[in-house]
């Protein structure tokens, strides 16, 4: 299991490197921004509430994708933007992330950092992922890189998500905090980038 001395050592590496890349996405970070305002007619950068670390909440960053729409009957319904589509499939929306590394509530490898409703619920052994912060990337995030087509296909992908998505995820997150490595992190990120 991941040792007091790890998370330090985890933790150096964060603010190491997001000190190095947060300058240099500074600008691409603001550009992305400014056209999502424009695509959205929103401001392009929205704070979400995500459990973090030993089940503190913390507010994470992201690219705005969603556009909302006035249907019939005086509905509003949000849809992604042709814009929000094209962030999402390179996980452009998450950038501004770095800054959450920055801030200490993120890691660069990590369980991804869920809405209230999952993480905050976990019991017994389960909740030794609450341990680390959560991550940009990570085992469970590159394995499901393509989960919003696969609950696309479901009937009910609400339930597939809790009773098989999110099943999985806890036993990949438990694995990867029972068995941190620095090589392990790296291996992450390098695969990430990659893929």
């Amino acid at each position: 299991m991941i040792t007091k001395y790890q998370l330090i050592q985890k933790r150096i590496f964060d603010l190491l490197l997001s000190l190095l890349l947060a300058p240099i996405l500074a600008i691409p970070i603001f550009i992305l921004v400014m056209i999502s305002t424009f695509d959205t007619r929103q401001f392009g950068l929205f704070l979400q509430t995500r459990v973090g670390q030993n089940g503190r909440l913390f507010k994470i960053f992201k690219i705005r994708t969603l556009k909302r729409e006035a249907h019939v009957l005086g509905h509003l319904d949000l849809s992604a933007t042709t814009f929000g589509k094209f962030l999402r499939a390179y996980k452009l929306d998450e950038l501004p992330q770095i800054f959450n590394v920055l801030a200490g509530h993120m890691s660069f490898v990590g369980p991804r950092p869920d809405v209230v409703g999952f993480a905050d619920e976990l019991e017994g052994d389960d909740r030794i992922i609450l341990k680390v912060k959560p991550g940009i990337t990570g085992p469970a995030t590159i394995k499901y890189r393509n989960e919003e087509d696969i609950l696309s296909q479901q009937s009910d992908p609400e339930n597939y998500n809790r009773t098989i998505i999110w099943a999985d995820k806890v036993e990949i997150n438990k694995k990867y905090v029972q068995n941190w490595s620095f090589y392990l992190d790296l291996n992450f990120i390098i695969k990430s980038i990659i893929n």
